[in-house]
C-alpha cells in the first residue's frame, strides 16, 4: 500500500486529528490509553478520533477484565472495547501512532514506512518529547496536535535517550502489581499529552500502585 500524500491540513483544518494506540493483543495497554485519552478530549467533540489496535490481536476479543477495572479506577469507560489487528490501512489513516513499546512503533513503521516514520512514537517517548512552545502559534487543539507531532519528530534522537527506556511492560499474565504500574505509567503519559494538546491544567487521576 502506498502512503497517502502528506497534507499540512491533515487533522488541522476541519478533519479529526487521528490518534492510534498500539500494543500486542489490544487487550490491556492500548485500549486503556485509548479510552483515557478519549475521556480527556471529550471537550473537543469531532476534533479528535482516538482508536487502538494490536500487532497480534485476535479480532473481537473483549478488553481484559483486570485492565478494564483499572481503566474505570482512572475515570475511563471500557464499554465496547474489542480487539482488532494492526494493519497498514490503520496506520495510513492516523496522524499520530503511539506504541506501548518500541516493538509496536517499529511494527507501524514496517507497515507504512514513509507515512509512519515521522508520526509513530512510543507513548512515553512522545510524552517526553512534547514542548508547549512547538504549538505556540496554533489556536485550535487539532492544530496544536499537528504542531506538537512535528516538534517531537524533529527532537527525537537528541540527548542519547534509549528508546526501550520508554517501554510500558506487558502486564499480560503478570502479577496485579505489574498491571497497576503499567496503567499508572500510561495514565501519566496520556495526561501529559492531553494537557499539552489542550493547553489546559492537568486533571490528576490517582491510581495507587503500592503493594
Amino acid at each position: 500500500m502506498f502512503p497517502r500524500p502528506a497534507s499540512p491540513a491533515s487533522g488541522c483544518a476541519g478533519t479529526p486529528f487521528r490518534v492510534l494506540f498500539v500494543c500486542t493483543g489490544n487487550l490491556h495497554r492500548s485500549p486503556l490509553a485509548e479510552r483515557l485519552l478519549e475521556a480527556r478530549l471529550v471537550s473537543c467533540p469531532g476534533t479528535f478520533r482516538v482508536s487502538s489496535a494490536g500487532t497480534a490481536a485476535t479480532a473481537g476479543t473483549p478488553m481484559d477484565p483486570a485492565a478494564a477495572a483499572l481503566l474505570v479506577e482512572l475515570g475511563g469507560d471500557p464499554h465496547g472495547a474489542l480487539a482488532r489487528r494492526l494493519t497498514a490501512a490503520l496506520v495510513d489513516d492516523s496522524d499520530l501512532v503511539l506504541g506501548a513499546a518500541a516493538e509496536h512503533r517499529e511494527a507501524a513503521v514496517r507497515l507504512s514506512p514513509l507515512w509512519a516514520l515521522q508520526r509513530a512514537f512510543t507513548l512515553r517517548e512522545f510524552a517526553r518529547l512534547l514542548r508547549p512552545e512547538d504549538a505556540a502559534r496554533a489556536t485550535e487543539p487539532a492544530e496544536r496536535a499537528c504542531a506538537l507531532v512535528k516538534g517531537a519528530a524533529a527532537r527525537r534522537g537528541a540527548g542519547g535517550h534509549r528508546l526501550d527506556d520508554d517501554d510500558v511492560a506487558d502486564p499480560y499474565g503478570a502479577p496485579a502489581q505489574v498491571a497497576r504500574e503499567a496503567a499508572a505509567r500510561i495514565a501519566e503519559s496520556v495526561e501529559r499529552i492531553a494537557t499539552t494538546v489542550l493547553a489546559a491544567p492537568p486533571v490528576r487521576a490517582h491510581l495507587p500502585i503500592e503493594s
